[in-house]
């Protein structure tokens, strides 16, 4: 039986008090461990930090470990509402759905573009990436320092590995969830050593004075009060929202985990937790080991805070400092792969319920996973990144620097839906208030100002690459394009498909309290 336009009609299971509408994915496959594994993958931590680290000393100096705890605290409030609705609804279309169920189908539509638009093209920056620690980690072992290294900046060369990464990270991911998790586990857990390896080594250098600017640990690192303006707190909190970003692809998994209603909203807090503990050994490590200044090593040095662990793994490690660019490399590679789960699945929901082409709703017969949603994000993510790549490579950093706004806008949408879903229960207990009510709301708030005042920031010229459009930050321009490409296929989408947007194939849900009491 099919619902209007084609799309599949809601099979229905039953859960806490909703509805799940399956969508032929593998059910019962991925376990707690596994998720966790995956949705540390995703965060890719070693790839995120090296980027992030510099850029973040820059602005806030040693109070590091106090924005990374300040960025931790709204990912782990949106988090729980996260945890609550998966509960109440695990359906694999996440934010799409969530927001659909609470606000109906033109937020719900937004939202779900918000995940896709920001994971697809984050994709293509994962590759290139990805290419370049190849080639530093090659020029490390030939021991020819510059020249290999060297061949990533070649366009033509750089693209030709970006896509043949770029093929194998989605041949993986078209494959069953199992070959995800087997995969993740070898390289999460090479990815995790040798970070922790990495840290350790930087604290005995501090501690037998061998260190190249030894700064003894200070209590005063984690008073984000210390950092001295509210626009570096901003600009540092930025960064730290984009180092948490990916731990929502372990509730995109949910049809396809072991106990649905818990499995991932369990995953999820966990992954930020580790994450979190994860950030704040290394920035503590490599603060006290480096220190903040503009010498050779400083963190402070604008020459090296573009590839921190590269510049750094020399001086910690010697020999094995080869092993810091492989796991960067490690965590790059991954983390491409599964990040391919969150959009892909999300596709699926939205062709599912007839909110895109039904092929979207397409799952592979052999392996249960959404195969052409897989496939389609590939290829937008190659030539997005293939295009950009030869017209310039500032847009190409701008429009990663724009999404930025992406996450905090459907994060911050989703905890808004919790909130509204939710609101006929908000005082039925202590917990409820706390977890649907409380936390989703601080950490939406949270979430939208800081889109706010990115969007007001971004119009700057000067911001990210410095950039400009008729003296428009490049940044703002490609935020906002996103965001109205966004409207305009939902616009398009709507007159090709009306069921959805009347509600038939997806329709509001009544608050769990109020369907307590029509019974």
């Amino acid at each position: 039986m099919t619902a209007p336009d084609g799309a599949a009609a809601p099979v229905t299971v039953p859960t806490d008090t909703a509805t799940v509408s399956k969508k032929g994915l593998s059910a019962g496959t991925i376990g707690l461990i596994g998720a966790v594994v995956i949705g540390i993958s995703t965060i890719a931590p070693a790839y995120t930090l090296t980027a992030s680290l510099g850029p973040t000393v820059s602005e806030v100096g040693f109070q590091v470990p106090a924005i990374i705890l300040v960025g931790f605290i709204p990912m782990l409030l949106v988090a729980f509402g996260y945890r609550e609705l998966n509960r109440r609804i695990p359906d694999s279309g996440t934010s799409f759905t969530w927001a659909t169920r609470a606000f109906g189908p033109w937020v719900g539509w937004m939202a779900g573009w918000g995940l896709v638009a920001a994971t697809v093209l984050v994709l293509s920056n994962l590759a290139g990436i990805a290419v370049e620690f190849l080639f530093l980690l090659i020029d490390q072992l030939a021991g020819n320092p510059g020249t290999i290294a060297e061949l990533a900046f070649n366009p033509f060369i750089n693209v030709a590995v970006c896509l043949a990464f770029m093929f194998g990270a989605t041949w993986v991911s078209y494959r069953d969830l199992q070959t995800t998790e087997k995969l993740q586990y070898v390289l999460v857990s090479f990815q995790v050593l040798v970070l922790v390896v990495f840290s350790i080594a930087a604290l005995v250098h501090v501690s037998d004075g061998s260190a190249f600017d030894a700064s003894p640990f200070e209590w005063t690192w984690f008073n984000p009060f210390a950092v001295g303006s509210v626009a570096a707190v901003v600009a540092g909190l930025s960064l730290s929202i984009f180092i948490f970003w990916g731990w929502d692809v372990v509730l995109t998994m949910n049809e396809e985990t072991k106990n649905p209603e818990k499995t991932p909203g369990r995953a999820a807090t966990i992954t930020v937790l580790i994450v979190a503990g994860l950030y704040l050994l290394i920035s503590i490590a490599l603060l006290s080991f480096a220190g903040t200044g503009e010498g050779e090593f400083g963190l402070g040095n604008p020459d090296i805070q573009a590839n921190v662990f590269f510049y750094l793994s020399g001086p910690i490690l010697g020999p094995f400092a080869f092993l810091v660019s492989l796991a960067v490399l490690t965590s790059s590679a991954s983390s491409l792969q599964s990040t391919f789960v969150g959009p892909a699945r999300t596709l699926l929901a939205m062709g599912h319920y007839g909110a895109l082409p039904k092929k979207f709703a397409e799952v592979s017969p052999r392996f249960f996973t959404p195969g052409y949603a897989t496939i389609v994000s590939s290829v937008v993510a190659s030539v997005f990144y293939a295009v950009m790549r030869f017209v310039s490579e500032n847009v190409l950093w701008d429009t990663i620097t724009a999404l930025g706004m992406m996450i905090c806008f459907y994060y911050g949408l989703t905890a808004f839906a919790c909130v509204w879903y939710f609101r006929k229960q908000w005082f039925d207990s202590g917990r409820s208030f706390v977890f649907t009510l409380l936390f989703p709301l601080v950490g939406g708030v949270i979430l939208a100002v800081l889109f706010v005042i990115t969007l007001v920031d971004s119009m700057n010229p000067d911001y990210g690459s410095g950039s400009n459009i008729a003296d428009v930050g490049l940044v703002f321009i490609l935020g906002v394009t996103v965001l109205l490409v966004g409207v305009i296929i939902m616009i398009w989408q709507s007159l090709k498909r009306p069921a959805f947007f009347r509600g038939e194939t997806l329709s509001l849900e009544s608050p769990p309290s109020l369907r307590r009491a029509k019974r």
